[in-house]
């Protein structure tokens, strides 16, 4: 039976969606007005580090859709045929290892781009930060980062990690951060597209 799917496929071809849909989830905001944001992402305009996308702002702001609101400070382009991400969640709720995981799957394919995950931080190329940095993971976080070679990379996760909010401190308190990725969590394609650019790549 399982032969039987296979030998279809390759009579039929590729049959996937040219472009991957894109949820308005944590995806950038625009619109007008006072509002009382429990985080101030909301103040002299949008700062996608510090929003947890609550919706309290709505429907004064309202999501565009567009994913593209990564920050990425510093790209190696020394990456750019193979890069290797070693992930740790230093105190997260879960909802950025989801979606992290999803990127995986063949609907984003992470590894069409030459991106993979490693079980160590002595093989990894950049450091996948998630959650804010409790006490009892900072030193575990501080080791992963001194394991790793040179050149490397640390990317944040999600807003707890770009910038601490609600609950606890950034991942730039301990460390400095190359790149971050916004949202409550990551939209798929932001992580994606974040990834890419972060190894000298144009993005998604």
């Amino acid at each position: 039976m399982r032969r039987v799917w296979f030998i279809r496929g390759l009579r039929k071809g590729v049959l996937t969606e040219r472009e991957n849909r894109v949820f308005n989830w944590s995806t950038s905001l625009e619109g007008s007005g006072e509002v009382k944001c429990p985080t101030d992402a909301i103040r002299n305009g949008w700062d996608s580090s510090k929003c947890i996308f609550c919706r309290r702002c709505y429907p004064s702001y309202k999501p565009t859709g567009d994913f593209r609101i990564a920050q990425v400070r510093r790209s190696e382009s020394t990456f750019k045929r193979s890069f290797h991400l070693y992930p740790i969640d230093v105190g997260s709720c879960g909802g950025c290892n989801h979606e992290l995981k999803l990127i995986s799957s063949p609907q984003y394919d992470l590894t069409r781009f030459g991106i993979f995950f490693t079980n160590t931080p002595r093989h990894a190329d950049a450091i996948l930060v998630m959650g804010v940095v409790s006490p009892r993971m900072r030193e575990a976080l501080l080791r992963a980062y001194e394991a790793m070679p040179e050149p490397k990379l640390v990317i944040a996760l999600g807003t707890c990690a770009a910038s601490g909010r609600l609950f606890g401190d950034p991942v730039e308190r301990y460390i400095g951060v190359d790149v971050m990725v916004p949202g409550c969590p990551p939209n798929p394609l932001t992580i994606l597209d974040a990834l890419i650019k972060a190894k000298g790549g144009k993005g998604v």
